[in-house]
């Protein structure tokens, strides 16, 4: 490929040899160092590809040999030059686009999120801007490193940012957390955990308990409504008559399991509106070029039912090599309604295919489906699925635990008497 493109540069021609000697043509331009290349036989002659500075060495072995040359192919750099000599225009347009794309790669002019989920790409970009960070602005002036410790100073649960330049595009790798965080207290390396008891989110029969810490208060097989106490995060403290002293408390920890009931109700009406494409349409292309935009045409819509899109391309050399210049078409195509009716076959499998995406939702949150009822009626407006789902499931969350304060009596000292 380089010694290609270095031939391409230097130029070189394929011409044909003819005569008595060609073997001893051929020997002397190898004892020169005259390099040749794809040799192939024609006939009674050779024909040969020669770069265009060992071409202007071989009057004196041609004489020798009495050998004759014929120039068959013109090819490289040069003679494009010579081919386009009066063509100052051409070049000039070349030249400005190398000096273009030199300055165009000077620049930012896209920002590209890897890894977020929570945060979308239109947040994070504006609070890069916030920091003075979008595209258009200089290379040189991209600070990495702080833009690693912004968006880690700024959200919580990202845990691990990289930022680097590939070509003209900002590329940004983010790892997001999806556990619950504390912030850290400044000043000091450890948190003190707050006190929580668990109560009951719903009504449901208790049916494994495990505690990490804490006390429960219900055993398996009790009814519990919601808002029950479950796991008491105060630990009482007594002296050797059993008498409480005081009281220790703690971040209740358990996983408390239960029969639980789910209400399901999903409905779908009789008839929808169907869309009817007649073929007709209207585009407009547009060009972007930074914060310009170069609009084809007024792009009318007289249609009464109609839907708008529109399809964009950002140019780019290479593969991270990003230009301001966006392409697109912006198209409105034309259909007409008609009112349709689902037939009971397709009512049915629409409300079992998301009857059953639902259960499959409760599968992959750890809620056991134990049994359902749900079933499927038809009236004359609407198909309706409608039932109940018994779960297992854990029902624990959070509470403050109360604080309490015992009231130390002190001895009486007011009756004494003298020996």
């Amino acid at each position: 490929m380089i010694q290609s493109l270095f031939r391409y540069l230097k130029g070189y021609v394929k011409i044909r040899i003819t005569g008595y000697s060609p073997e001893r043509f051929l020997n002397m331009c190898c004892f020169h160092g005259i390099r040749i290349w794809e040799l192939k036989s024609v006939g009674n002659a050779y024909e040969m590809y020669i770069s265009l500075a060992g071409f202007r060495k071989l009057r004196p072995f041609a004489r020798k040999t009495h050998m004759r040359i014929y120039v068959t192919q013109r090819n490289g750099f040069p003679f494009f030059v010579q081919s386009y000599r009066h063509r100052g225009a051409l070049f000039a347009g070349i030249l400005l686009s190398i000096l273009l794309i030199w300055g165009y790669s000077l620049f930012i002019w896209d920002i590209h999120f890897e890894g977020n989920d929570k945060w979308t790409d239109e947040a994070l970009t504006e609070f890069l801007k916030t920091k003075e960070v979008s595209p258009g602005m200089r290379k040189k002036k991209v600070d990495c490193p702080g833009i690693v410790k912004a968006i880690r100073k700024e959200y919580n649960d990202i845990v691990w940012v990289s930022a680097s330049i590939d070509g003209s595009r900002l590329k940004i790798q983010i790892k997001e957390n999806e556990d619950t965080f504390q912030e850290e207290v400044q000043g000091t390396e450890e948190v003190s955990e707050k006190p929580t008891d668990l109560i009951a989110e719903e009504d449901g029969v208790i049916t494994g308990i495990i505690t990490r810490s804490g006390v429960p208060q219900v055993h398996i097989g009790d009814s519990v409504k919601k808002g029950d106490l479950l796991v008491l995060g105060r630990i009482d403290v007594t002296d050797d008559g059993g008498e409480v002293t005081g009281y220790q408390y703690c971040h209740s920890d358990a996983d408390i399991y239960a029969d639980t009931k789910l209400p399901y109700q999903d409905s779908i009406p009789l008839s929808y509106e169907k869309k009817s494409y007649n073929g007709k349409s209207r585009y407009q292309f547009y060009m972007k070029i930074g914060n310009w935009e170069i609009q084809a045409g007024i792009l009318k819509n007289q249609f009464r039912h109609s839907e708008k899109s529109s399809l964009e391309h950002q140019w780019k050399l290479g593969e991270n090599f990003y230009l301001p210049v966006v392409t697109g078409w912006r198209k409105i195509t034309a259909y007409s309604v008609k009112e349709e009716k689902y037939s009971r076959k397709e009512l049915q499998e629409f409300l079992s295919r998301r009857f059953q995406n639902f259960c499959k939702d409760l599968t992959e949150k750890g809620i056991q489906i134990r049994q359902n009822n749900v079933k499927i009626q038809l009236d004359e407006k609407e198909a309706c699925a409608s039932g109940t789902l018994y779960l297992n499931r854990k029902i624990a969350c959070e509470a403050d635990t109360e604080i309490v304060t015992i009231e130390r009596k002190e001895p009486d000292e007011s009756v004494r008497t003298d020996d």
